[in-house]
């Protein structure tokens, strides 16, 4: 006699997707995390930019990471159309953002930006 198959569609829990956020590399302080990240589709490389900002590589990785605006961004707080974006701990510059926009780059625009610099923040997974 063979044994029945287990059932296990009905006692299947599907695993917690592990949670992605992003640190401050100098202090460690939570800036954000995956569910505020803005994806964008990969832009065309070098040719969407001037002809100075060329390099030769064909398509680049993205260098920054594109979010939500938050609490913790005090100049957008305050209402200014661009700026700077410092930590809220360590005062460490991580970003920039433009309301009216920026290039990633990838070549892509993404419109509105807060952009937060890979090499500024570390990727924790929990």
């Amino acid at each position: 006699m063979e044994p029945e198959p287990e059932n296990t569609t009905s006692d299947h829990v599907p695993e917690p997707k592990p949670q992605v956020v992003y640190r401050c590399r100098r202090c460690r302080k939570i800036v954000a995390a995956e569910e505020n990240v803005v994806p964008h589709e990969r832009g065309q490389g070098e040719v969407c930019f001037n002809w100075k900002k060329r390099s030769g590589s064909s398509t680049p990785e993205c260098s920054s990471i594109f979010v939500e605006p938050m609490k913790w961004m005090q100049p957008v707080e305050e209402g200014r159309v661009e700026e700077k974006l410092h930590c809220m701990g360590c005062k460490a510059r991580l970003g920039s953002f433009n309301w009216a926009g920026m290039q990633c780059s990838c070549g892509a625009w993404i419109n509105p930006a807060f952009q937060l610099h890979k090499n500024r923040i570390d990727e924790c997974h929990s």
